[in-house]
């Protein structure tokens, strides 16, 4: 699996919250913020969240979700942030003992928690860096994943 360039992968690994974007099969959209840790080696997102929010809901529905993590700033020159694609499933097997570690490390407050984790693994990102020039994308997409 190729991952994505450096500046990506640091950025993710800065941030800790993501918009999440869920839609039923009846085109229904949601969105949701949840906290995040970023699972480097799997380039995917782990979260929790109880099944029976409206996200998890649809979610199961159907499993292709978008989203973003940005950097809030008012400094044109400094914007930063990203559109991602991927598929969302809940985590389970050995995959879901790393991603539950990796959460907890992050988020140790969140083993007095009784929810869902959740495996965000990504299939496209577009990445805004405006500190790399006014408007400067940095694309990584899986090679399964052609829609622009």
């Amino acid at each position: 699996m190729s991952l994505p360039e450096k500046r990506i992968v640091d950025f993710l690994s800065r941030h800790h919250v993501l918009t999440l974007a869920v839609s039923t099969d009846d085109h229904f959209p949601w969105c949701a913020n949840c906290f995040y840790a970023y699972l480097e080696d799997l380039n995917a997102f782990v979260f929790t969240s109880d099944e029976d929010t409206r996200h998890a809901q649809y979610a199961l529905q159907q499993n292709k979700v978008a989203g973003s993590v940005v950097l809030e700033t008012n400094i044109v020159g400094k914007i930063q942030g990203l559109q991602f694609r991927g598929i969302l499933e809940k985590a389970s097997g050995v995959v879901g003992d790393q991603a539950k570690n990796a959460y907890l490390k992050r988020f140790p407050y969140a083993v007095l928690m009784k929810t869902n984790l959740w495996i965000l693994s990504l299939t496209y990102i577009k990445m805004t860096d405006n500190r790399l020039g006014f408007g400067k994308k940095l694309i990584w997409e899986q090679a399964t994943d052609t829609k622009k």
